[in-house]
């Protein structure tokens, strides 16, 4: 089952908590004045595209932006290729708001293994488009990050790669976090998106049932019957 979505209101998340609501969203370049959630508290360490391109994570990624952020691996055959594609199909909801209003990140937790040239395949096969960064970098770094954003979890019997199919939303200039299932349908993912960024929902997102277009299959549906079809037997 789904988990629900949580909004991190006024209490901690390993460490991440929500500023106040989000309110007059302009063209700030940083975290307002006070805010916790800004170069002091996110590390600047560097990151690698799968591009090769060296970026830092507050100054080059976060800083005066709105984000959706992923953890993954490549190597993952159940939940990360579902999360993925379900992103896919955001990305393709959104039209061109993904790299100007918008970006997303998805970044390894298997560094040793998805160098640049992995991460490249994975996002073609994934048809990811502009706005879509697939990162790596050292481990240690990316332990902190995931620390810092509420995305780590331990690892246990039932969560044997301390992976979680989580997607932290994320308004920079207002320090506004949210975290949300990455597995979700993605109309409702876009329909989060846009009420925690403040947008307009496009009418595309309230047609009735009686013009919905017809369900095609996916990359991230075919993982899930596959999934199901072996849990089943």
């Amino acid at each position: 089952m789904m988990r629900r979505t949580r909004l991190l209101w006024g209490a901690a998340l390993a460490g991440l908590a929500l500023a106040a609501l989000l309110s007059g969203r302009g063209s700030a370049a940083a975290s307002p004045t006070g805010s916790p959630w800004g170069p002091d508290y996110f590390p600047n360490v560097p990151l690698i595209t799968q591009d090769g391109q060296t970026v830092r994570f507050y100054d080059d990624l976060l800083k005066g932006k709105a984000v959706a952020i992923e953890l993954i691996y490549t190597s993952c055959t159940d939940v990360c290729p579902i999360e993925t594609g379900r992103l896919r199909q955001v990305q393709r909801l959104l039209g061109d708001r993904v790299g100007k209003e918008i970006f997303f990140y998805s970044i390894t937790i298997d560094p040793a293994h998805d160098t640049p040239e992995v991460l490249k395949a994975y996002a073609e096969r994934f048809h990811a488009g502009p706005g879509w960064l697939f990162l790596t970098g050292k481990k240690a770094d990316i332990d902190l990050i995931s620390k810092k954003l509420g995305l780590s979890s331990l690892t246990d019997a039932d969560n044997r790669d301390g992976h979680q199919p989580s997607l932290m939303l994320g308004h920079e200039p207002t320090g506004q976090w949210m975290r949300t299932s990455a597995l979700d349908n993605p109309r409702f993912l876009v329909v989060t998106i846009s009420h925690f960024l403040g947008w307009r929902i496009d009418r595309q997102t309230r047609k009735s049932y009686t013009e919905a277009r017809p369900l095609t299959v996916d990359e991230a549906e075919r993982v899930l019957r596959r999934r199901l079809e072996l849990g089943l037997r």
